[in-house]
């Protein structure tokens, strides 16, 4: 299982803007851009994807820019995953409306693969943001 670069990009800029919670009021897209070295077209697609998803609030104009809609130690992993990938599923026979496989009437492990996918989406929800933006101490 790989995560898209979006995905990881978007991980990689809320990291940043956590560590900026408290500090500044809103970033801008051009700060996050410097800050992280993604592309600045890539940082304003990620803002409007994030903002959709509720993970930012922006705004326009004078004073303008984004912050985290919430406080960085209840943004999840799993949060942000599902903000640019959809909701977390390992196969798509767990999709309803999906019926494009071949053994699907005959399949054993079909039953089993919601309980894996809550595991894996548990696992992402157990990591925040905060945690993601610490520095890693050294062992």
């Amino acid at each position: 299982m790989r995560l898209s670069a979006q995905t990881d990009y978007a991980v990689v800029m809320l990291s940043a803007a956590a560590r900026h919670c408290g500090i500044s009021g809103r970033l801008n897209a051009t700060v996050l851009s410097d800050e992280t070295g993604l592309p600045l077209p890539t940082v304003q697609k990620l803002v409007s994807r994030l903002s959709s998803a509720g993970l930012i609030e922006s705004a326009r104009g004078t004073g303008g820019g984004f912050r985290l809609a919430r406080p960085p130690a209840t943004i999840t992993l799993a949060d942000i995953v599902e903000a640019i990938e959809g909701p977390i599923a390992l196969t798509a026979c767990v999709d309803h409306g999906k019926h494009d496989c071949c053994i699907e009437q005959s399949c054993r492990v079909k039953p089993h693969w919601n309980h894996v996918n809550e595991a894996v989406r548990g696992t992402l929800a157990g990591v925040t943001l905060a945690s993601l933006s610490r520095q890693p101490e050294v062992a």
